[in-house]
């Protein structure tokens, strides 16, 4: 397939994963030697570093730095579908799939691009919770009214 034919295939799958988030984005890496394990694939743990790239991203693009230091992880599961080769293109759609007063929801989906006559494969999909944890807290706290309206577009 050609690269512009790859590339519309690519963007279809974001549009349909991003259709209904509250808030989303996608991030392309490619995978590295680094990336892989002795079986000759993607260690288990590229596809979170890869979903911490795009959850980066996305608060970038909401103008959210303040995110990070105030949002620990409580949750994250993750399914393993397909392999990722050594050099192989891979996007990751991250969206959030729920505000809610503490914590907010996201769910991800991680797509090898065609490779080595190998087509698309969505190689992981997964789910993750983080809580609003004021810096110097010890439990979580309602989100701050500006991040609220960053994620909700207004």
């Amino acid at each position: 397939m050609s690269e512009a034919g790859q590339a519309r295939r690519i963007e279809d799958v974001i549009e349909d994963c991003l259709s209904g988030a509250v808030a989303g984005t996608a991030s392309e890496r490619i995978i590295e030697w680094v990336d892989t394990d002795a079986a000759g694939h993607q260690h288990n743990s590229v596809i979170m570093r890869f979903v911490e790239a795009a959850e980066s991203k996305l608060f970038r693009e909401l103008e959210l730095p303040e995110y990070f230091p105030i949002a620990p992880r409580v949750r994250q599961e993750v399914d393993y579908k397909a392999k990722l080769f050594f050099g192989q293109r891979v996007t990751t759609v991250l969206r959030i799939d729920r505000l809610g007063e503490k914590s907010l929801s996201f769910s991800f989906k991680v797509f090898g691009h065609e490779h080595e006559g190998r087509a698309i494969v969505e190689a992981a999909t997964g789910k993750f919770v983080t809580a609003c944890v004021p810096l110097g807290a010890l439990s979580s706290a309602p989100w701050p009214d500006n991040v609220r309206r960053a994620i909700m577009g207004g």
